[in-house]
């Protein structure tokens, strides 16, 4: 239907004015009611950047409210010859307009078009659904004064001269080209149009142009390196044109700042690849300290680099003494640096390519063509270049791309390293390539991926809860959750033991609020052995109970907690999560303050009972039995329980122990999918390589000497390897000491190969405060960082995000670990990748040697012994101030030693009973001197003297050390450790002392002493418990004559000895601890076998085996003697402990035997005297 509408037009000097026309008519008739508005008869009117044709019909603009249409004019050619307009500035202000200037430019721009003959159109209906397509799109145009390489222009040259003049037009005053989202939209659009590489005569991908086979619907074959490297390209020159335009120079801060914000409108491009363009094109890409000595440098790309300039500097426009340049000449320099630049790669892919016989895939990666540019700094030999020049009909000429784009002889030194991306199958063979050339990677063990087991989601759950699912995008439960999940709604306890990263979560989760949600009054209390692992899971709860009509108030309860905050929790939740300090601290002891939870508890979740083993989980066992007697003797409530574990080799066993539980239903047919994952092992003493001595000047190779390749160097190449090679990455180390070490090494690699990735790399681990901690995970989780060097403590399942790899220093300690630090990467059935790197103890070595002993090893089991009599007594006495104990009724909860230990108790002052009634009968009440007796027992044998670490100039708290670590993590700053210790024991109790005698200043990479300093310290102290026996002085003597180690004997006797344990007593390998020589200590070491209790106050484990002894030396020696392991050192089997203090050095087998039977020897000879006297 034919209306009148009125349009606004705008000519370049900003006048205005609007016409009212049909909407029927044409383009030619409006401007037949303009010819006054110009001050010129010719003119050309344009929409949202697109020139109107002059048939084009009103109502097909589609203009809407606030849009105009532009009024530009124009001299024709056949009236004047065309002579270049004088550039802007020569006439302007020193500091003209941004308004004026872009009217200037465009202005210029137009007048350049203006020799672009108009191509014929089909119909009118052609330009009008062009219009809207784009705000910056120029079509139907042929160039008449093009580049010689391009004789077409393409829609992205057009494009770009939109997108520029479309950031000098914008009314923001700053006309920053990437200061919102809709320029940075439109810049990344612009950007994606430059992202192949194509043969600047054909205009084809040059991967399709050679005949590589692919794809045939798709344009473009470009891997996605190479499409980075091409953005990453385009915007350095357009972004470069910008600030030309603004007489602003290149800054590295700039750059990163717009690739920053780039990135969030879906860039790939990084600052990294800006530095990769350096490597690849030194003579047109400069990083420089500044432009003056590039002052007269025509098509060269200089950076500064921000860090060189002072800070005043960095920021300001640097205007002064620049020349103007108009758009068109930008737009002519921008287009002869993208034609050469191009040029250089095709000629570069072209010759690599056409070596390469195969072209079903992409044949080559960024990492060859740097080897390729970086051979030897010149042209290729005259036969490669025929053969380079035979490969394509419309090659003009030889290869010749090293003479066009040189690599400096500094770039020989690595100066930059290659950051394109890697699967973690590529990573194997590129180290195999590169940094583990040596022969470090011993072996390789592939451990296939595993096929998901999925079932449907089981129809006895609400529609709450399948909705709830569902949001979080689950429509098929794993079977195993599914087991589980129908096993605890119908009252069964329940233990889910699959592997790593298999939705336990979801196990507990599911029951759990679809009871709550069902039972408005039912409550359930969640037990967590880290406050990280808590917080984890309450994000998980928050968002999986969103979607359920009845409130589940969920909250955290722990040290951390707010005082206001328990208040509120203990009148509200129905959800509590916490952990056994604070059940055993706050809640149990206060259980009245929390009875309403208490009476309507229907299930206990206790996540990672892995966790639970040694003095902690005897502890944690205890504690559970206090809490389920409250809750049948003074709350009438019989909870389910929940576990989920992983890596225990007996975990039904490990979990009713730990509970006191008569049934527990086994879930442990794993129906989740599991990545491929490599893992490699890689033996730094494999790999010789020649140290000089720095302190001597240059190195002489005829004066060096080998030197195996430090444990710690490596790991932290191979730490940086991962994060420039986009693989996010764990780096598990097995002190905290070490975790800074290796930290403080691989940023300094990243300074020197990729600058950019020094601040997505930290360290995590104990002793950091909780604010830190819990924004490394953050950061970790968003992405902002890419690899942590940790301890165990990220060893737990804290949901960190994706990991494709993770690092191991040395062996962990037990397999368990290994597998569970392992277990951390390859999540979501990505591909994953491991790399145990070795020390050169004997336990490291063999499995080194050996890998089918660490891969097909059995998992160990977890040990507690909840009949511990010291642990027993000590909760005793906690269970009696909580509510009075009864033989009759808590013998079920703590054993058949109850009534002893409540008699000892009794005789201690701690407990009474009413003397009227019988034995049986006696109610037991805890009358002893502290008002809180709980508070005097370390569940976790934490010490309770801690240090703080100042930082005096900041006045700063970094961190806390627990006492025994203060002096020797904390002595210097700077000062690579080395401890030397004694441990002095009396018979059954005993005073362990640690004394620090100094430290050694060892030089990186080829570990040689330097100096040895003395220090001075407080010694650290503990009261334990100990079990020893004397070795005869001819027994050493002996073995002296042999020429064998004594001190190694003693060693590998001790470890023999803790081997064997196990077969006795329940117990767990932190529980106990040997008597080690240091190997730098020459100092008198006691002539004995001893191991002691490795927790402060004991835990009466060395007390247990005494009346074994002669039993536990019999079966060592067995061991020995049977275990047909070769050399001094032994094996893991026999003599070597995996978690010694000393790393097994100072060990010797045969010594180990001969000492044995010694003593078996003496044993039997004074039983015989004093059997016969």
């Amino acid at each position: 239907m034919e209306r009148e509408v009125e349009i606004e037009i705008r000519t370049l000097t900003g006048e205005s004015t609007k016409v009212r026309i049909s909407s029927k008519k044409m383009v030619n008739d409006l401007k037949l009611l303009l010819i006054h508005a110009s001050s010129s008869p010719n003119f050309h009117l344009f929409f949202k950047g697109v020139k109107l044709s002059l048939k084009t019909q009103i109502d097909t603009l589609s203009i809407e409210n606030g849009e105009f249409l532009a009024l530009v004019p124009f001299n024709k050619k056949k009236d004047s010859p065309r002579t270049r307009t004088p550039d802007f500035y020569k006439n302007a202000p020193t500091e003209p307009s941004i308004s004026t200037l872009a009217d200037s430019t465009f202005s210029e721009m137009m007048q350049d078009l203006s020799f672009l003959s108009e191509k014929p159109t089909t119909s009118t209906s052609t330009h009008s659904t062009a219009a809207p397509q784009s705000d910056y799109m120029f079509s139907g145009y042929k160039r008449k004064r093009g580049f010689k390489d391009t004789p077409t222009s393409s829609s992205s040259d057009e494009e770009l001269f939109c997108f520029l003049w479309s950031v000098l037009r914008s009314p923001n005053k700053n006309n920053y080209i990437v200061d919102d989202k809709t320029k940075c939209e439109k810049f990344v659009e612009v950007l994606d149009s430059f992202s192949c590489l194509t043969n600047p005569h054909s205009r084809t991908c040059v991967f399709l142009d050679l005949g590589l086979c692919g794809d045939k619907r798709s344009s473009c074959l470009c891997p996605a390196w190479l499409k980075r490297i091409m953005q990453a390209f385009a915007f350095l020159n357009i972004f470069t044109a910008f600030l030309q335009m603004q007489r602003q120079e290149i800054t590295s801060d700039s750059l990163k700042e717009a690739l920053k914000n780039l990135a969030k409108s879906g860039l790939k491009a990084g600052f990294e690849d800006i530095e990769l363009l350096s490597v690849l094109c030194p003579k047109v890409i400069f990083f420089a300290t500044n432009d003056s000595k590039f002052a007269n440098a025509a098509d060269v790309f200089v950076i500064i680099n921000s860090e060189t300039k002072d800070k005043d500097e960095i920021g300001e426009p640097s205007r002064k003494g620049k020349k103007s340049l108009s758009l068109s000449t930008i737009f002519d320099k921008m287009k002869k640096q993208e034609s050469a630049f191009k040029t250089n790669l095709w000629e570069a892919a072209k010759f690599l390519l056409c070596k390469i016989e195969n072209r079903v895939a992409m044949p080559f990666s960024l990492e060859d063509l740097l080897k390729f540019v970086r051979k030897d700094g010149i042209s290729v030999s005259e036969s490669e270049a025929k053969q380079a020049k035979g490969c394509h009909s419309s090659a003009s000429s030889s290869y010749s791309f090293q003479s066009r784009c040189h690599i400096s002889s500094e770039l020989k030194t690595l100066t930059y390293q290659e950051t394109n991306q890697l699967l973690p199958v590529e990573m194997v063979e590129h180290l195999r390539e590169g940094i583990g050339s040596k022969g470090q990677i011993v072996h390789v063990e592939d451990i296939d991926s595993r096929k998901p087991i999925y079932v449907q989601v089981p129809n006895v759950l609400s529609d709450n809860m399948k909705s709830a699912l569902k949001c979080m995008g689950i429509t098929k439960l794993y079977s195993h959750q599914a087991e589980s999940i129908l096993a605890s709604l119908s009252g069964k306890n329940v233990v889910v033991a699959t592997m790593t990263s298999s939705g336990k979560s979801l196990c507990y989760n599911v029951p759990v609020l679809e009871a709550l949600s069902q039972d408005l009054s039912a409550c359930a209390l969640y037990l967590f052995p880290t406050k990280a692992l808590a917080q984890d899971q309450l994000r998980a709860l928050a968002k999986m109970s969103k979607g359920f009509d009845t409130s589940i108030n969920i909250g955290i309860y722990d040290g951390d907690t707010a005082l206001k905050d328990r208040l509120l929790l203990r009148a509200n939740a129905r959800l509590l999560i916490t952990n056994p300090d604070m059940l055993h601290l706050s809640i149990l002891p206060y259980h009245r303050q929390f009875d309403r939870i208490l009476s309507n508890l229907r299930f206990v979740v206790i996540d990672e009972a892995h966790y639970y083993k040694g003095a902690f989980g005897c502890h944690t066992a205890l504690i559970l039995r206090r809490l389920r007697r409250l809750c049948s003797h003074v709350y009438g409530s019989d909870p389910s329980f929940v576990f989920s574990t992983a890596t225990s080799a007996n975990p039904c066993e490990h979990c009713m122990e730990l509970a006191n539980l008569s049934t527990l239903e086994l879930i442990k047919n794993d129906g989740s999918p599991s990545s491929r994952k490599l893992f490699v092992l890689w033996n730094p003493t494999s790999c010789p390589r020649i140290v000089p001595n720095k302190s001597e000047g240059p190195m002489d190779v005829s004066e060096s000497t080998e030197k195996s390749m430090s444990p710690i160097s490596e790991v932290s190449c191979l730490f940086a390897e991962m994060v420039q090679h986009g693989l996010r990455c764990i780096a598990f180390c097995r002190s905290r000491k070490l975790t800074e070490i290796v930290l403080s090494y691989t940023r300094e690699i990243l300074q020197k190969t990729a600058p950019h990735l020094v601040s997505s790399i930290c360290a995590y681990r104990a002793g950091y405060v909780a604010e830190d901690r819990r924004q490394i995970e953050r950061d970790f989780f968003s992405g902002k960082l890419s690899g942590i060097a940790a301890t165990n403590a990220l060893e737990l399942g804290i949901d960190v995000g994706h990991i494709d790899a993770t690092l191991h220093l040395g062996f962990p300690g037990s397999f368990a670990s290994l597998w569970q630090q392992a277990g951390r990467s390859g999540r979501r059935e990505r591909p994953s990748l491991a790399v145990y790197v070795a020390f050169q103890g004997p336990l490291d070595q063999y499995f080194m040697k050996f890998p089918k002993k660490l891969f097909h090893g059995p998992v160990e089991c977890c040990h507690i012994d909840a009949e511990n009599q010291q642990v027993l007594k000590q909760h005793l006495v906690c269970a009696a101030l909580e509510h009075p104990l009864s033989l009759l009724h808590d013998e079920k909860y703590f054993g058949s030693s109850l009534s002893n230990a409540l008699m000892s108790l009794k005789n201690k002052g701690d407990l009474s009973f009413d003397p009227s009634r019988d034995s049986f009968a006696r109610i037991w009440s805890y009358i002893g001197h502290g008002k809180m007796p709980s508070r005097g027992i370390s569940i976790r044998a934490i010490e309770s003297t801690r240090y703080r670490v100042i930082d005096m100039q900041r006045n700063e708290v970094l961190e806390e050390i627990e006492e025994s670590k203060a002096f020797f993590q904390a002595y210097a700053p700077r000062a690579f450790k080395n401890q030397s210790s004694r441990t002095a024991a009396q018979a059954l109790s005993c005073k362990v002392t640690t004394t620090w005698f100094g430290f050694y200043c060892i030089q990186r990479g080829s570990n040689k002493v330097l100096d040895t300093f003395d220090l001075s310290l407080p010694k650290y102290s503990y009261e334990s418990q100990a079990v020893w026996i004397p070795v005869p002085q001819p027994i050493k003597k002996l073995v002296e004559e042999k020429q064998f180690s004594f001190r190694g004997g003693l060693h590998a006797a001790s470890h023999a000895l803790l081997n064997v344990v196990p077969l006795y007593i329940r117990c767990n390998s932190s529980d106990l601890a040997p008597e080690c020589p240091n190997p730098h200590d020459s100092r008198y070491f006691p002539e004995r076998i001893l191991v002691y209790d490795q927790h402060p106050g004991g835990t009466g484990v060395s007390m247990q085996i005494q009346p074994y002894f002669t039993e536990l030396l019999n079966a060592a020696l067995e061991l020995l003697t049977y275990c047909h392991c070769s050399g001094d050192t032994g094996c893991p089997n026999c003599v070597q402990s995996m978690v010694c203090h000393e790393y097994n050095e100072v060990i010797h087998k045969d010594a180990a035997i001969m000492i044995i039977k010694g003593v078996l020897d003496a044993e039997s000879f004074f039983g015989e005297v004093n059997d016969s006297s």
